[in-house]
């Protein structure tokens, strides 16, 4: 107690304070000054390193300018975090040498910690590095749609552990990396809308197929829809004989994620157009067969049911 009413004992608190705050305050502030000056720099540079591949990409012609977006945002987005993560675990750890803390015993004992984290944690290990392969192999970015294990959406964000989906309701399915045994791209590099026109078995498929054409030639020709066909429609011709239809198949290449605009505009164009030719697009008959025995139901009008 007297220890605390001496004079002498504060002051000597008083001194080792000032000294530290002279000292150690300065470089404290100079080292998370430096910190967010590095990841200033760092952003700006990521920027113009996007700006500088976007344009190299576009001129060169070989990819889509929508899918070098698509694809540069996801590695950018997480090379950031792992820049993010390393910096300041290198800031705290100058920190805590700066206020006096012995950081090698922590280092060492983050080994051993991080040793036998590795042990236990395996899966997430296994997540981890097949989302590093899913990221460097370039299977999937930011907004594809991709089906994933069953499950079709839209790609929302692609980490190095999970990969997020979110389907046509609107729900967000999460996904472990390493647990993804399925995994189909629907709008990489380009798409396709793909027709299977059933018309009646009395029409004649050539010149079903000749308006399928026109009708194809035309939304190709019109100024909202001529830059998201990428080739010229494709017929295939009768592809199988329904149970009160004759299938026609056809396709169209799209941009990536344009297929479903063209394809009800086609089909909306190919309805009016089938109207106007009268082709007729039949609808599932039912036919009653009583057998060759049993002779036809005669049917009379006009007699009373009670006589």
């Amino acid at each position: 107690m007297e220890q605390w009413l001496d004079t002498t004992f504060w002051q000597v608190i008083i001194q080792k304070t000032s000294l530290w705050l002279i000292t150690a305050v300065p470089s404290i502030l100079f080292i998370l000054l430096l910190a967010v000056i590095a990841l200033r720099l760092f952003s700006f540079g990521m920027k113009k390193v996007k700006v500088f591949m976007v344009d190299r990409m576009k001129t060169s012609g070989r990819i889509d300018p929508d899918e070098a977006d698509r694809r540069l945002e996801t590695l950018t987005r997480v090379l950031t975090t792992m820049v993010k993560v390393v910096l300041w675990t290198m800031v705290g750890m100058l920190l805590l040498k700066r206020v006096g803390v012995d950081i090698a015993p922590l280092i060492a004992g983050a080994g051993i910690a991080g040793l036998a984290f590795g042990f236990g944690a395996q899966e997430l290990v296994r997540d981890v590095i097949s989302g590093f392969f899913i990221l460097l192999e370039n299977h999937i970015r930011t907004g594809d749609v991709a089906s994933i294990n069953g499950t079709t959406g839209v790609v929302e964000d692609i980490g190095l552990r999970t990969t997020s989906l979110r389907d046509p309701q609107g729900t967000i399915h999460m996904f472990q990396n390493g647990k993804i045994n399925a995994m189909s791209n629907l709008t990489k590099g380009w798409s396709a809308s793909v027709f299977d026109i059933g018309v009646a078995y009395k029409e004649d498929t050539d010149a079903v197929s000749k308006v399928m054409a026109e009708v194809a030639e035309d939304l190709s020709r019109d100024a909202q829809f001529r830059g998201l066909i990428l080739e010229p429609f494709e017929l295939f011709g009768v592809d199988a004989f329904g149970d009160s239809a004759v299938i026609i198949k056809a396709r169209l290449k799209t941009k990536p994620l344009k297929q479903w605009v063209v394809k009800r505009e086609y089909l909306r164009r190919l309805k009016k157009a089938f109207d106007a030719k009268g082709i007729e697009i039949p609808f599932p008959h039912h036919t009653l067969y009583w057998g060759a025995e049993t002779p036809p139901l005669a049917i009379v009008s006009g007699v009373d049911s009670k006589k």
